[in-house]
């Protein structure tokens, strides 16, 4: 059978890094991906504990949370001889990488998750244009994400208008503020973590997310930022990096905060001081189980 280069092969179209399954590429292969696949893309192991119950029926249910997730690849390739057969497997190697590397698959919305090869990388050679292939990969966040990556940014508050006039009475006049405000949402089935990224001057601050019953949750960071400093806080890793290298977790306090499934919530930066050069940008992806 002959195929044309960017020919679309059926069945969902999956990428590993560099690597587009599911269609030809440029130099005439044919990237099927067999029918069944794509296996642990529909949902990950899960982590509970069971303790009976002494002297009565039934057992006490501990925490239950998703695990890893492990996903096999499997799928055939066709080459127009032998020489790029043989190229062909080589990028197979490669692509299932041993560091994060994105696996993207196109359903109706578009999902990832970062995965690392964890298994042997299995080719088998039924003639000298045609070979099976199969691997393991794992990705250690069991949840599959937007291909899309939300992104807001707000400086901090601003107070106008405020005048005190100089009678004999003194008459405030109530200055009114625009406070440092961002909106997130999370269009999947499981919470969803933010990143925050503050970039100084400014002298401490903090990071309040209100849900849509109201609750708020606050994260307190205590240590001042310099000119062009920038704070990473992941609320995912639990880690709060100055300028890409330095720990800063200590100053910070506070429950970590997560966008519930199919929610959005409003961000509101505030500091005791308020300098027009001060960002906070805040990403996130949607994230389904």
């Amino acid at each position: 059978m002959g195929y044309v280069p960017g020919q679309l092969l059926g069945g969902r179209q999956i990428t590993l890094g560099a690597l587009v399954l599911g269609q030809v590429d440029a130099a005439g292969v044919a990237w099927t991906v067999a029918k069944d696949g794509l296996k642990g893309w529909s949902g990950p192991a899960v982590r509970t504990q069971y303790s009976d119950r002494e002297a009565d029926h039934g057992s006490w249910a501990g925490p239950t949370c998703l695990g890893m997730r492990t996903i096999t690849l499997a799928g055939t390739i066709t080459a127009p001889d032998l020489a790029t057969l043989d190229a062909a497997a080589e990028q197979l190697y490669a692509a299932a990488a041993l560091t994060d590397t994105p696996l993207v698959v196109t359903e109706s919305v578009p999902k990832q998750a970062m995965v690392r090869r964890s298994g042997e990388v299995l080719l088998e050679y039924e003639t000298d244009t045609v070979a099976r292939w199969s691997m393991l990969l794992t990705s250690a966040d069991p949840r599959r994400y937007s291909t899309v990556l939300q992104s807001a940014s707000t400086g901090l508050p601003v107070s106008t208008g405020g005048v005190v006039l100089p009678i004999t009475l003194p008459l405030t006049i109530t200055a009114g503020s625009s406070s440092g405000t961002l909106t997130l949402s999370n269009e999947g089935t499981i919470g969803a973590r933010p990143v925050f990224a503050a970039v100084g001057p400014v002298p401490g601050f903090n990071i309040l997310v209100q849900y849509p019953d109201g609750t708020v949750r606050q994260l307190a960071y205590t240590d001042t930022l310099g000119v062009g400093d920038t704070l990473v806080i992941d609320t995912d890793a639990h880690t709060a990096v100055l300028n890409g290298t330095v720990g800063r977790r200590r100053y910070l306090s506070g429950p970590w905060p997560e966008i519930p499934a199919g929610q959005g919530v409003t961000v509101l930066w505030n500091s005791a001081g308020s300098d027009p050069a001060a960002l906070l940008t805040a990403t996130v992806r949607s994230a389904w189980m």
